[in-house]
């Protein structure tokens, strides 16, 4: 067990963002590199390029230019390696502050641990209701990539 804060990623946003997507805590391998989705097995970032139809080049630049803003909903907990049903100690993070300062329409959690953490840490203040999309992570094969970019789809309702 590892008790980890997310310290050295800060939150992708800016006053124009309209959806705020959380995972629960940054990987082992995105919090080494400390970046978002960094696992080369996640499909996080294939999927937006097949939703959008285009190349990212910039990972930073792709999501604030599609006005689309990152974060997690645990600030830190403790954890075995990347493993989400090990997760214990969970301290959420301030959402608020993103919200006060875009334009975020709608809350998408990646996965059910973090709708699970979404829903009785943050909701009860926040008071905005999220979508739970399918995990994009490697450990949740059992959605093959279409079926995950169909689901993914719905963000794009948000973003117009």
């Amino acid at each position: 067990m590892e008790h980890v804060t997310h310290d050295d990623l800060e939150p992708i946003y800016n006053e124009y963002s309209k959806i705020l997507i959380l995972g629960s805590i940054p990987s082992r391998k995105s919090r080494e590199v400390k970046f978002y989705y960094a696992h080369p097995k996640n499909r996080f970032w294939k999927t937006l390029e097949t939703i959008f139809e285009e190349p990212i080049m910039d990972r930073k630049s792709f999501v604030l230019n599609h006005k689309i803003a990152l974060w997690d909903v645990i600030y830190s907990c403790d954890i075995m390696a990347s493993s989400d049903a090990s997760i214990k100690n969970v301290i959420p993070n301030d959402i608020s502050k993103i919200i006060k300062e875009t334009k975020i329409k709608k809350i998408f959690t990646t996965g059910k641990t973090a709708e699970k953490y979404y829903q009785k840490l943050i909701y009860p203040s926040l008071k905005m209701e999220s979508i739970c999309l399918p995990s994009t992570s490697p450990a949740n094969c059992q959605l093959k990539e279409k079926e995950l970019i169909e689901a993914w789809k719905i963000i794009l309702e948000y973003l117009k």
